[in-house]
């Protein structure tokens, strides 16, 4: 399926997806006999790729790139372009559930806190009846743990993947992984939404997410975030000076010549 336009941020691509589109394109990638990594892209991400060129090519190489984060819909219309609106992988993880259920699709929870994924499970299988869990697991994105990790979701046959180890680590183990995950159709880093779905983080109130507040509300909760949260102001002011930023390396790799970090 030819992949949706794109906006380049800084030398990352974001997709011009909604919600609605997010989900039908998900489903197409179910029917193609190969994994297809979906990114839940944030001002973040887009600052931590232009020093971690491993994770900068993961983020070109995927399948889709979401926009998740107000601040990208932002930097999109200052260049003059427009993502029609925020995708929130916290979000799309209950949509992703929903469908699931209705299409038979079996989940993999991978990453969180012992315990975490586990009961993320099982409070998605209360809210959709039908879905399927073919298996959760902690772990780490550690390499010696890789093998172990790989064999546990492939004998569990799950078809959709949610890793949650937290960005960069989930989206390069993904990466990693690609070649590895012969039954997988979809995986997605996303981040700490276990943790909200149990309970154990919460989300900002609505009002806040809508004027792009979300990460004051996270640092009132969590001040430990201080030192990340100082790429946001990095990120605004690179927008807003920005004249060109040529970071492809020289062209947009391709699949074959991922990296395995």
């Amino acid at each position: 399926m030819t992949a949706p336009e794109h906006v380049d941020i800084l030398g990352v691509p974001v997709h011009a997806v909604t919600m609605a589109q997010t989900l039908a394109l998900i489903e197409s990638y179910v029917t193609e006999p190969r994994l297809h990594q979906i990114a839940t892209v944030n001002p973040e991400f887009v600052m931590t790729a232009q020093t971690d060129a491993a994770f900068r090519h993961i983020l070109r190489t995927a399948d889709l790139c979401l926009p998740d984060g107000v601040g990208l819909l932002y930097a999109a219309r200052r260049m003059g372009r427009r993502l029609p609106e925020r995708v929130p992988g916290s979000e799309l993880v209950y949509h992703l559930a929903e469908l699931s259920a209705a299409r038979d699709w079996p989940l993999f929870l991978l990453g969180a806190a012992p315990g975490v994924a586990e009961e993320a499970g099982e409070l998605l299988c209360r809210r959709y009846p039908g879905l399927t869990v073919a298996g959760t697991y902690a772990g780490s994105a550690a390499v010696e743990e890789n093998d172990d990790i790989v064999r546990r979701i492939n004998d569990s046959g799950a078809q959709i993947l949610l890793v949650a180890y937290g960005a960069p680590k989930q989206d390069k183990w993904i990466g990693r992984n690609r070649d590895n995950l012969p039954q997988a159709r979809v995986a997605i880093g996303v981040g700490g939404s276990l943790d909200f779905i149990t309970g154990r983080a919460v989300r900002a109130p609505q009002w806040a997410q809508d004027h792009g507040l979300e990460w004051l509300h996270r640092l009132y909760k969590e001040p430990w975030r201080w030192r990340r949260m100082l790429a946001l102001p990095r990120f605004a002011i690179r927008v807003l000076f920005d004249r060109g930023t040529d970071l492809s390396e020289a062209a947009i790799p391709a699949r074959s010549s991922r990296h395995d970090n």
